[in-house]
C-alpha cells in the first residue's frame, strides 16, 4: 500500500523562475476588489493555488497567443462557487479543484460540461530551522512530529473555504486510521491554525510564525520551501485509491458533506458567460499547453484531458 517512505529525509521542490519571490506575487492575487468587472478578453475564477500558474504562466501565454486579455480572481474552490451560484461574480471561466464540488455546485443552472485538465497532491511544507521542522528533515514521521507540535505551529487552509482545507482534516483522519493514531484527526484539527487566503498558506513558514503547513506539491514547488512527500494512501494523489480516499469526509459551516477525493482541477464556461468565445478559447489553450501547468508543479499525465458532459464545439475531447 505504501509507495512513498514517511520517515524518508527531508527533499526540496525546485524553485520556477523565482517566482513569488519574498511571497510578493501571491499576496497581491486574492480576493482584489474590482477584478471581473468588464474585460476585453476572458475573465477566470479560480481555485487559489493556481493563481501563480495562471497569473505568471497560462494568463500571460493566453494574452500573447490570442490578443485577447486575461483577467483572473483566486479563492478557494468553496468560497468561489458561493460567488457564482449567488451572482456576486460573473466569470466567463470557472475552475476548481474538487471535481465534484464543481459539478455540484454548478451543474444544471450554470453549466453543463466541464474538463478535468491537472492533477496535485498534498505534502507537508516546513521551516527546517524550527523545531518540527529540524524533527521533520531528521527524517521522523511527521504524524509524530505533529503530535508533538504546540497549538499554532502548523497551518492548514480553511476547510469551509478550500478543498485544501478540508482534505487536511481528511489527511488527518486517513493517518489515523492508517497508523493507528486514536484521536489524530479531532486533536490536529483543534491544533492546527486555519488560513483563510489559500495563497497565503505559506508565508507563515516564510515569515517565521509557523513550522509547518499542510499545502499542495505545486505550491510548495513555487515558493521554494522544503516538504516532506506523503504516502499516496493519504495524499489524494493517486486515483487508484479514489475509494479510500472517500472513505474520509467533512461536512462544511453550509451543510455540505464533501468525500475525499484525488485532487484534480477542473474547467467549465458558464452557460450565461458575457463572452464564451473567449471562455472556450481559453479552456481550449489551457489543454493545449499543459507544459505551462507542469512548469509550476502541477501533474498532467495521460489520463488527462477527462471530458464530463458535453464540451461545446471547439473544445475537442
Amino acid at each position: 500500500m505504501h509507495s512513498r517512505d514517511d520517515r524518508a529525509g527531508p527533499s526540496r521542490w525546485s524553485r520556477r523562475n523565482a517566482l513569488v519571490a519574498a511571497g510578493g506575487l501571491t499576496a497581491g492575487l486574492v480576493g482584489t476588489a474590482g477584478c471581473l468587472g468588464g474585460t476585453d478578453g476572458v475573465r477566470v475564477l479560480a481555485a487559489g493555488s493556481l493563481a501563480v500558474a495562471l497569473e505568471s504562466g497560462v494568463g500571460p501565454a493566453f494574452e500573447s497567443e490570442s490578443g485577447l486579455g486575461y483577467e483572473g480572481e483566486y479563492y478557494g474552490t468553496n468560497a468561489l462557487l458561493r460567488l457564482v451560484v449567488d451572482e456576486t461574480k460573473h466569470p466567463d471561466v470557472v475552475i476548481g479543484a474538487d471535481i465534484d464540488l464543481l459539478r455540484d455546485r454548478l451543474y444544471p443552472e450554470q453549466a453543463d460540461w466541464d474538463v478535468e485538465f491537472a492533477a496535485n497532491e498534498l505534502v507537508i511544507a516546513y521551516a527546517p530551522e524550527t523545531e518540527p521542522g529540524a524533527r521533520l528533515a531528521g527524517g521522523e514521521p511527521w504524524y509524530d512530529v505533529f503530535a508533538d507540535a504546540e497549538a499554532g505551529a502548523i497551518a492548514i487552509s480553511d476547510p469551509d473555504l478550500d478543498p485544501l482545507g478540508y482534505r487536511a482534516l481528511l489527511l488527518f483522519e486517513l493517518a489515523e486510521r492508517e497508523h493507528g493514531l486514536e484521536g489524530f484527526r479531532d486533536a490536529m484539527a483543534d491544533r492546527a491554525v486555519r488560513v483563510a487566503d489559500e495563497p497565503q498558506l505559506l508565508a507563515g513558514l516564510e515569515n517565521g510564525t509557523r513550522a509547518c503547513a499542510v499545502a499542495y506539491g505545486n505550491m510548495a514547488a513555487e515558493r521554494d520551501v522544503a516538504v516532506r512527500e506523503l504516502d499516496t494512501a493519504y495524499n489524494f494523489g493517486d486515483p487508484a485509491l479514489a475509494d479510500q480516499y472517500a472513505t474520509a469526509s467533512y461536512t462544511t459551516a453550509d451543510g455540505q458533506t464533501v468525500e475525499g477525493s484525488p485532487v484534480v482541477y477542473n474547467a467549465t464556461v458558464r452557460t450565461d458567460a458575457d463572452d464564451p468565445d473567449a471562455g472556450r478559447e481559453f479552456v481550449s489553450f489551457l489543454l493545449e499547453n499543459d507544459d505551462l501547468l507542469s512548469d509550476h508543479g502541477l501533474r498532467v499525465d495521460d489520463a488527462l484531458p477527462r471530458f464530463h458532459g458535453n464540451p461545446p464545439e471547439g473544445i475537442d475531447p
